[in-house]
């Protein structure tokens, strides 16, 4: 049964994607090798060829050599346009690939043949053509028909497999966006249907599925508060199970999130995916909050794992501080209640007057003590409880409840708490 507490969560837009699909990622790679056709049907790296990239949907134009292993790349080529590569050497007939994409990881490899070391204009490639690798002059034999075929097809499937990719990253950007843009309207229903769309059209999107997360989150919190506040029995188990369905959807998206991110190569340049990762590993450690507290006591500890792995990442001492409270709690909603104690014991060993952590420290000791008729145990739950009700205000909701425990500790174990030992006064000399 849910415990009789409102309780609240903000959903914060997770307003990141990876490269794949950002607005922000408007340039990409686009590389490949060059081999000469040598007379025994071998081919070798040609150096120091010339590759001309045209870009075909508007007039633009860039210019590069081969390597000694006979490839090239541009690093910062646009993303959304299709290009024609096209390469010549002064050895060499020339050939050239159109349909080509920027940021598909995708080699453009071309293949020449000796020849008089013609350099093709756009205008030249328009007149001879659409077909790759089409020769300039000479005749053409039927190996070379054979191969030129053979790279057309190849062609044929590197272009599908473009215009495929092209087509799914805007279904993705979409949605994505759609999915934000309903997110930030409280529509939970509209955000999680929008991610949905995202994710058929290419389930390996973490960040897609992190966004889903928080949408399921908040809508399983909206369902959990209406059915504290009905008063139709009906009504109620209609809320807490629907909230239940939506905890355990958001901490199974979440973590499918992070295991998707712990699978990707960190880039060079870490900046983008470092963030990524450390909003995954905290949205996960919190679904698994409620998941833990609210659905299934006993995934307490791959909550607790969850929130070990966020907090060994999170720099920021304040959010650090609050996971560290937010586990122990999770735990000991949970009534897993050495683990939790355990964890207020180290949060005390930092912050010795953090009133949360003795006050629970008690109520946890006082608890194991019952269990296992444990007289020490209720000693050291009295200790406990005693600090805290000297240093809480008498606003803190637990005050009343620890006076009660200690009187009860009294009456029942004749156990009082023991004094702690004032600090030496040294004498001024």
């Amino acid at each position: 049964m849910f415990p009789k507490s409102l309780f609240t969560v903000v959903a914060a837009l997770a307003l990141l994607f990876s490269a794949a699909v950002s607005a922000s990622a408007q340039v990409g790679e686009l590389h490949g090798q060059v081999f000469m056709q040598q007379a025994d049907g071998t081919k070798v790296p040609l150096a120091d060829a010339v590759i001309d990239v045209y870009r075909t949907d508007i007039s633009s134009k860039y210019n590069t050599k081969t390597n000694k292993k006979g490839e090239w790349i541009f690093a910062g080529i646009p993303y959304i346009g299709t290009y024609t590569v096209a390469v010549s050497h002064p050895t060499a007939q020339p050939t050239w690939q159109p349909g080509v994409k920027a940021g598909r990881d995708i080699d453009v490899v071309l293949t020449v043949s000796p020849g008089d070391g013609k350099r093709l204009t756009l205008d030249d490639i328009k007149g001879l053509g659409a077909a790759s690798g089409t020769p300039v002059s000479g005749s053409e034999s039927a190996a070379d028909r054979a191969k030129r075929e053979e790279a057309m097809r190849k062609n044929a499937e590197i272009e599908a497999k473009n215009k495929k990719i092209e087509e799914t990253n805007t279904v993705v950007e979409r949605t994505f966006n759609a999915g934000n843009a309903a997110l930030g309207l409280k529509n939970y229903d509209e955000a999680i249907a929008q991610y949905d769309a995202g994710l058929a059209a290419d389930p390996d999107q973490p960040m897609i599925l992190a966004n889903k997360s928080v949408a399921l989150k908040a809508r399983g919190v909206q369902r959990y508060n209406a059915g504290i506040a009905s008063q139709n029995d009906a009504e109620k188990k209609t809320s807490f199970d629907g909230a239940k369905s939506d905890f355990r959807a958001a901490a199974e998206a979440m973590t499918k999130s992070v295991e998707m991110i712990k699978a990707q190569p960190v880039p060079a340049d870490a900046t983008q995916y470092n963030v990524n990762k450390l909003f995954a590993y905290a949205a996960r450690a919190d679904a698994m909050r409620l998941f833990v507290s609210k659905v299934d006591q006993s995934q307490a500890d791959a909550g607790k794992t969850a929130y070990e792995e966020y907090i060994a990442i999170e720099t920021d001492p304040v959010k650090k501080s609050k996971a560290q409270h937010d586990l122990a709690q999770m735990l000991f909603d949970a009534n897993s209640f050495e683990q939790a104690l355990a964890e207020y014991k180290k949060i005390l060993e930092v912050t010795p007057d953090d009133t949360d952590a003795l006050v629970k420290s008690g109520m946890l000791l006082f608890n194991i003590g019952a269990i296992n008729n444990d007289k020490a145990k209720y000693q050291e739950a009295a200790n406990y409880l005693q600090q805290f009700v000297d240093k809480a205000p008498d606003t803190d909701k637990f005050k009343a409840d620890a006076k009660a425990i200690l009187e009860e500790l009294k009456n029942q174990q004749n156990v009082k708490a023991e004094k702690t030992a004032a600090p030496v006064r040294r004498r001024r000399p």
